[in-house]
């Protein structure tokens, strides 16, 4: 949730101007800043604060914010300085904006930050190979699904992986979980993924680890559809390329993190999609002009290669 304090009008999804239950951010004017304060001292699952245009007196006392995020959005430069140094010395986990009044977009970002899950650990027997490792575009075939999370600004980027030369390949770049039991399908590594994600996130991209054309402006329009008011909590892809005759919707797919503890009971070969076809209530579409081109065969590598020529 997002408690909103004061007369801001954000449309965000989950927002509240009253007092809240359970874990939460809070967004605040700089002239309520002293009421906000008192609210994180008081609430332990306050998670994160963000002021938006400091008020003009020194920084208070701060040490309530230890451990907590806290975003900082002030055009002064001086003042915002000295709340970002007094924030940083007592252990908070500071961002800040030259702003007083940040775009939605880049205020719904932190107040509802998303990890990135990608499935890779299948054994990719119909390619007879390692598919994931293949060289697409100049890079192994993973490392286009990791490259695209992390430039659509995901908040942290986890590969689910059973084959070591996967994590190999992907090497810094994200966070690599290894799955000792692939056998068990993708649900192992959805509720592997799900589980490694950190206590702040909002919710999870689920990617697959072989859709090299799914690109960061696909996410972004996950990301945007799902941090809205009134969406649903999840949000998937469909296709413009599609006839109708397949499934109508496919990976990626955002959800909402009050869907993780469902989705950690999942067992068997598919995903979210065993929870979400019974509950299709649950499921907004955004639709997007990239094909999703899975590489599961030869024949699909050789389409995608041509395609990247």
């Amino acid at each position: 949730m997002v408690f909103l304090l004061g007369d801001l009008d954000l449309p965000l999804r989950d927002r509240i101007y009253r007092e809240p239950d359970g874990p939460h951010v809070l967004v605040c004017l700089g002239r309520l800043l002293e009421d906000a304060l008192d609210h994180v001292t008081a609430r332990p699952d306050c998670r994160a604060l963000a002021v938006l245009g400091l008020p003009t007196y020194a920084p208070p006392d701060l040490s309530m914010l230890e451990g907590r995020r806290f975003l900082v959005a002030d055009g002064d430069r001086d003042r915002r300085r000295a709340y970002v140094e007094a924030a940083l010395r007592v252990g908070a986990e500071v961002e800040w904006l030259n702003e007083s009044r940040p775009s939605l977009e880049r205020l719904a970002a932190w107040a509802l930050p998303v990890g990135a899950v990608i499935l890779a650990a299948g054994s990719g027997t119909r390619m007879g190979r390692q598919k994931l490792l293949l060289d697409v575009g100049g890079r192994p075939l993973v490392r286009h699904a990791v490259d695209a999370a992390a430039a659509s600004a995901c908040d942290e980027v986890i590969v689910v992986y059973s084959d070591p030369a996967v994590a190999d390949a992907v090497g810094e770049r994200a966070r690599c979980v290894l799955n000792p039991h692939p056998e068990e399908g993708m649900s192992s590594s959805l509720r592997l993924g799900l589980e490694t994600l950190g206590d702040q996130e909002a919710g999870a991209v689920i990617m697959l680890g072989d859709q090299p054309l799914v690109d960061a402006a696909t996410i972004g329009r996950l990301l945007g559809q799902w941090r809205r008011e009134g969406s649903r909590a999840a949000v998937a892809t469909r296709y413009a390329s599609d006839d109708g005759s397949g499934p109508m919707w496919r990976p990626p797919i955002l959800l909402d993190r009050s869907l993780f503890a469902e989705l950690r009971t999942l067992t068997g070969d598919e995903g979210a999609r065993q929870l979400l076809s019974r509950r299709p209530e649950l499921v907004d579409v955004v639709v997007t002009e990239a094909p999703p081109h899975d590489v599961d065969t030869p024949e699909d590598y050789s389409k995608i290669v041509r395609l990247f020529k």
